[in-house]
């Protein structure tokens, strides 16, 4: 890993191999790290893979303010590194809020971006990943109830800081099929850099919801004119395969896969499988 300053913030970016950039998103809450399984096989296959520990997270800036944790700011870091790096234009893969941050780059800077690759995630023509607070609190308490837990300052901070590790593991496991997904070496690495580096930076990403929804209220129903993967879990307990459907509506070049026997953390979950799906799909729309 590598510090790049840009956009106002230094991230911690690992960098390598050669050929087509792809720029690799992680999700909440995991780093860099959550595509050790993908970074080497992209490489392998001949592409230049970039990943990176978003702000707040890992080794990276993790700004005071909430309102440093605006899309447009997510957004930004992405092209920022695009341009620090030299790279014209990228493909972006992202996962969980990774998507978020990929699809609202994929509408903003359409000039940036050749190539789309959500997991987890659909694009239903709202860049902004999430409704409103109140519609949360109205009709999807059930499902995003933690969103709403985490909009009060301090108390997700005060849950997680009595036991780290208790927390993530009550984060990572009931939305993996495998609940031992990750080894216990694995774990470590998370546990120590959220132990190190706090919950604050992560969480405030959701502490902009209604401030995304109306800066970016400009781009509901925008179409994504990019060739786009679309990788869906048959076990994620959020994102179900069902959301998926109709999603030709807003993307005309789209192709999806299922993959099976995976919850919500599908590169980490089932990274073999998800390596072929993507890099013969790279391969093809290269």
């Amino acid at each position: 890993m590598r510090a790049i300053e840009t956009n106002g913030v230094t991230l911690a970016v690992d960098d390598q191999g050669s050929g087509d950039a792809i720029v690799l998103l992680h999700g909440f809450p995991e780093l860099a790290y959550s595509w050790r399984h993908q970074v080497p096989a992209l490489v392998d296959a001949g592409y230049r893979a970039i990943a990176f520990d978003q702000r707040g997270y890992g080794s990276s800036s993790k700004p005071a303010a909430p309102t440093e944790y605006s899309l447009a700011h997510l957004v930004g870091d992405v092209v920022g590194l695009l341009d620090r790096l030299g790279i014209e234009t990228a493909t972006v893969v992202g996962h969980d809020w990774g998507s978020i941050v990929a699809w609202t780059t994929a509408v903003t800077h359409p000039d940036r971006i050749s190539r789309v690759v959500s997991l987890n995630v659909p694009y239903r023509g709202a860049c902004v990943g999430f409704p409103t607070i109140d519609v949360l609190k109205s009709q999807l308490p059930d499902r995003f109830g933690y969103v709403i837990m985490f909009q009060e300052e301090g108390v997700v901070e005060a849950l997680f800081d009595a036991d780290p590790k208790a927390w993530l593991r009550a984060v990572y496991s009931p939305m993996a099929a495998d609940q031992n997904f990750l080894t216990k070496e694995e774990f470590s690495v998370f546990a120590e850099a959220f132990s190190s580096g706090g919950i604050t930076g992560p969480v405030n990403w959701y502490r902009n919801i209604d401030a995304n929804a109306a800066a970016f209220a400009w781009a509901i129903d925008a179409a994504i004119t990019q060739p786009t993967l679309m990788i869906a879990a048959d076990g994620d307990p959020v994102l179900p395969v069902s959301l998926t459907v109709g999603m030709d509506r807003w993307i005309s070049d789209l192709t999806t896969v299922i993959i099976e026997g995976s919850g919500h953390w599908t590169q980490q979950e089932q990274p073999d499988t998800v390596n072929s799906a993507l890099i013969d799909w790279l391969d093809h729309t290269s």
